[in-house]
Formats: structure tokens, C-alpha cells, sequence
């Protein structure tokens, strides 16, 4: 679904709802999606047994006195019942006319910020709690980016993740290595390097360049297959019986555990892609002359 057709086929949430996420062995939690008016959740227990809690803020509904004051109730009330939450507001919809420069965007997130540190300072036990802000639009990368950040917060083998892929980089000279969620495309971990956003835009825009390339010519087992078919209906015609039963794998046989692909880009780096595991994928970011230590990945 494209982004301007989020503004009218999806309709707002009304109650509470669940996702169960599991599309890998890093890729596992669950989701619930809380109506925002939904005055229930300041007094419900359900925080006890959440990792993150995100709030999401329409940049563009000014003023945000009251939306931050029932963000900081919801704060207290997390943090009491669950001292170990991690809290992260996505300050969304910073794009139009209103934010047409990265300066407006900045400013925005800076007043929110110094307005939920005042209403923190009216409750007791607020002072240590960190509180992560991210500046996020539908017309970009940026929730992608965002929600990466926050699912890093559940991989229990981050730190040892992260190590290894600093010393892939550092052996192979590259210049940023992901490792990917194929089917989200969030970004599991990365080395310790600063994350660019076009280079992190680049890396997840070839992962839909490598599943539609994939589906239209990469299957392995078509030629094959096609050639078991019209072996078969001869096999058929001739009263012979023929084994009709298809593997997962052979129906998925277009994007495996041995896809990978290369792109070459003018400026002199090439992108890299080597699937990891099912749904989980390596993509880096590389120069020209140290792309011959691909063999290493």
C-alpha cells in the first residue's frame, strides 16, 4: 500500500489490537496497537509484561499540552508497574508545508522534548527514565528507521550481533553492513559505524529490487519444473502415476537461503545482498575495489 493511500483505505483503530510477529529466529515479539483515546490503558496491568511501549504524536495537531500530559501519566503509570520499559515517542507526520526544512523538523522535536521534561519534573520518580524521541513520516524511510531502533531493543544477542558484524566490515573494508528483517525490512543490527539515512534507504530499497527481480526470473526450479510437467502429462497419458506433491521450498524456490545479488552504483560503491537464513538477509555497503572479498561473507 502506497503512502497516500494510508489516508483513506485504513480506517483508525477503535480497540485494542494483536499482531504476533514471528518471520525469524531475531524477528519475534508481539504487537499491540492501542486506540489513541483509549483511557483504559493509563490503569491497565498490561504494561507488566511489555519490553518497549511507543507513543506515536501527530506533529501537525498543535497545541500539544494535553496529548503530553496524558503521555506523561502514561510514562508514570508504565514506569511504576514496569521500571525496566523502554519508552520511545515517534514525533510522526513531520512533513508538508510545516516542515519543509530540516530546521523546522528539529525545532519541533526540541520543544516537544523540553515540554514532556517539564510535566516529568511534576511526578515523583520520573527523573531517571530515558525517553527516546524519533522524527518520523510515511513519505520516507524514516518509520522503517525508527521502528529498527526499537525492535533492536528485544534481540537479547544485540551486543554480540553488532561485534560480529564490526569485524566483517573492518575484514572486508566495507563501508556499513545491515542485517535485515526481510519481511518488514527493519534492520535487525548493524555495525557500530553512524547510520546514514540514504545508505539505510539504499539497503532497504534493494531488498524490494531483489524479491521483485527474484519472482519474475529467479526461479530455480522452473526450468525443471516445467520440463516435470510436460514429462508428467506424457507420463499421465501413458497411464503412468507422477508424484504431485510440492515442497515449501520448491513454491518459495525464487528468494532462499542462497539468494544473493550485487548493484553497482556510478558513484563507485556496490551493494551487496546475501541471505542470511529464511527472511533474514545480510546487505552491504561496499567499494568497488573491496568487493572482491565478498567470498569472506
Amino acid at each position: 500500500m502506497s503512502p497516500h493511500e494510508t489516508l483513506f483505505r485504513l480506517e483508525s483503530t477503535p480497540t485494542p489490537q494483536h499482531l504476533i510477529v514471528d518471520t525469524n529466529r531475531l524477528s519475534q515479539f508481539e504487537l499491540i496497537d492501542f486506540p489513541g483515546d483509549w483511557d483504559e490503558a493509563s490503569n491497565n496491568p498490561i504494561f507488566l509484561g511489555l519490553s518497549c511501549f511507543v507513543f506515536v504524536l501527530d506533529a501537525q495537531d498543535e497545541p500539544y499540552d494535553l496529548v503530553l500530559s496524558y503521555l506523561t501519566n502514561l510514562i508514570s503509570k508504565a514506569t511504576k508497574v514496569n521500571p525496566l520499559i523502554h519508552v520511545h515517542v515517534f514525533i510522526n507526520k513531520v512533513d508538508g508545508e510545516l516542515f519543509l526544512s530540516e530546521e523546522a523538523k528539529y525545532d519541533c522535536r526540541r520543544d516537544i522534548v523540553s515540554l514532556v521534561q517539564e510535566e516529568m519534573e511534576t511526578f515523583q520518580g520520573l527523573d531517571n527514565v530515558n525517553v527516546e524521541y524519533y522524527l518520523t513520516s510515511i513519505y520516507d524511510h524514516s518509520v522503517y528507521e525508527s521502528f529498527s531502533k526499537v525492535v533492536q531493543k528485544l534481540v537479547p544477542a544485540l551486543n554480540t550481533i553488532e561485534s560480529l558484524l564490526n569485524v566483517l566490515v573492518e575484514r572486508n573494508g566495507m563501508e556499513k553492513a545491515f542485517l535485515f528483517d526481510v519481511a518488514s525490512k527493519l534492520y535487525i543490527s548493524t555495525d557500530s559505524n553512524p547510520v546514514d539515512a540514504a545508505g539505510y534507504e539504499l539497503c532497504s530499497d534493494m531488498i524490494d529490487v531483489v524479491l521483485d527481480v527474484s519472482g519474475i526470473y529467479g526461479g530455480r526450479h522452473n526450468s525443471e519444473s516445467n520440463r516435470e510437467i510436460e514429462d508428467g502429462q506424457k507420463g499421465e497419458g501413458e497411464g503412468g502415476e507422477q508424484d504431485k506433491s510440492v515442497t515449501e521450498e520448491e513454491k518459495n524456490g525464487y528468494y532462499d537461503s542462497e539468494s544473493c545479488a550485487a548493484i553497482h552504483l556510478s558513484n563507485g560503491i556496490v551493494l551487496y545482498l546475501k541471505e542470511v537464513e529464511s527472511m533474514l538477509a545480510l546487505v552491504c555497503l561496499t567499494r568497488e575495489e573491496s568487493f572482491g572479498r565478498r567470498g569472506l561473507v
